[in-house]
């Protein structure tokens, strides 16, 4: 486990190599997340959905492959259990200072072939409303194969359910959600926003970077959490040899921030 640090504190922790079990498609995660009043904005192994990993990249169809954990959802079958599951493993550090962890991966099926490489940048910075955690990535599918990757919702399944990349499992509650021009689950949900603020009574994360296609997964009533959704309505194709690049920005932040403080 390594530690991310801003202003002397212990911000997050970084689980590199959780020894977990398969169907929940071991990956890094960070947790817990805290705010620098130490107040934590992350959960792991909640009842509700045991791979739900802090905060985590996890995409559930990665060519047929699920990186995401649980049932994967099966075409006019619904969520089905799979001896599907892959996981994200550590390679070799690039970097490693209190405030910066780089590192590559790989992204392997349940017979250890390796789907796409990855190297992953994440920084925790100061920021004068608390601090920023920086999380960037780029995967680069095989010389020779197309890699494509793909939701529940590109699988058949209705109700905007376009989940994976990026994503953070809240603490529970039920948080207020808003963005610059919206209020609510609902219509932050599916939008395009350049940012999406997620407010408990102790604590306000600020999520922004979402590029290309790109959309915002976001629940508070069923359980808590945003994702940056890489595969929204459509695969997320990555061709062989080529580089998938995406970087997003949260900000962690004590009490509650109002929209006109959000830049």
């Amino acid at each position: 486990m390594t530690e991310l640090v801003v202003a002397g504190q212990t911000v997050a922790k970084y689980v590199l190599e959780p020894d977990i079990d398969p169907t929940l498609s071991p990956r890094p995660y960070l947790h817990p997340v805290r705010t620098l009043g130490g107040v934590t904005v992350t959960d792991v192994f909640p009842e509700d959905h045991r791979w739900h990993l802090g905060v985590s990249l996890a995409v559930q169809d990665v060519s047929g492959t699920n990186i995401w954990g649980g049932r994967t959802y099966v075409r006019d079958a619904g969520y089905t259990w799979l001896e599907d599951h892959g996981r994200i493993t550590h390679d070799a550090w690039i970097e490693r200072t209190d405030s910066k962890l780089a590192h590559r991966l790989r992204w392997v099926d349940p017979a250890g072939e390796t789907l796409l490489t990855e190297e992953r940048v994440i920084e925790a910075l100061p920021d004068p409303q608390g601090w920023t955690l920086d999380f960037g990535f780029t995967l680069t599918a095989p010389e020779g194969r197309d890699i494509e990757l793909g939701s529940p919702a590109t699988n058949g399944r209705p109700g905007n359910a376009g989940y994976g990349g990026f994503f953070w499992r809240l603490p529970s509650g039920t948080p207020e959600v808003f963005t610059a021009t919206v209020d609510g689950e609902e219509k932050a949900h599916g939008s395009v926003e350049p940012w999406v603020a997620v407010r408990g009574s102790e604590y306000t994360l600020v999520f922004s970077g979402i590029a290309d296609d790109d959309h915002w997964f976001v629940r508070v009533g069923g359980y808590p959490g945003v994702c940056a959704a890489l595969a929204w309505e459509q695969p997320l194709a990555v061709p062989a040899g080529t580089a998938l690049r995406r970087r997003y920005r949260v900000l962690v932040a004590d009490g509650t921030l109002e929209p006109e403080t959000i830049q």
